[in-house]
């Protein structure tokens, strides 16, 4: 089984620590502000209101600002690491029509996808990744994905 890595996951622990400390920092300092104003000078009702909103905003921006800094650097963890499926390969067959190997444990599952639409269109054994495919390699795939479908629908 895959663990995730103890170091990757640091930045992601600075992060929320970081977060979790921002709002009791600010608290903090608004306590020490009241207290050094003399009691006959305080703010009115809206406008300690407003101020509120306007610092809440800011803290929110802040943090989604961050979150997606650490998303566009990589410091994130990724979530999609330890999937149960993982595409191949895949091929347009039409405007919006595709043709995807997907594996899943130990076998390839070729899967006609369309609008509203995922067929099943043949599985066999896991095989070796190949990089580079050669144009002999696509006909060869053709003329299969052609007879597996002629088998399917029953015509020879």
């Amino acid at each position: 089984m895959n663990r995730p890595n103890r170091l990757s996951l640091a930045p992601a622990r600075r992060f929320y620590s970081l977060i979790a400390v921002l709002p009791a920092a600010l608290a903090a300092g608004a306590v020490q502000a009241a207290e050094q104003q003399p009691a006959a000078a305080l703010p009115s009702t809206s406008g300690s209101i407003f101020t509120m909103l306007l610092g809440l905003i800011a803290v929110l921006a802040l943090m989604v600002g961050i979150a997606w800094l650490f998303k566009r650097s990589g410091l994130a963890p990724n979530a999609g690491g330890n999937a149960v499926a993982k595409i191949i390969g895949g091929v347009s067959v039409g405007t919006r029509e595709r043709v995807i190997v997907v594996e899943v444990a130990d076998q390839w599952i070729v899967v006609g996808v369309a609008p509203g639409r995922v067929n099943t269109l043949a599985t066999m054994p896991r095989q070796e990744h190949v990089a580079a495919t050669t144009p002999t390699a696509s006909a060869n795939f053709a003329s299969w994905l052609k007879q597996t479908i002629d088998k399917r629908n029953g015509s020879s």
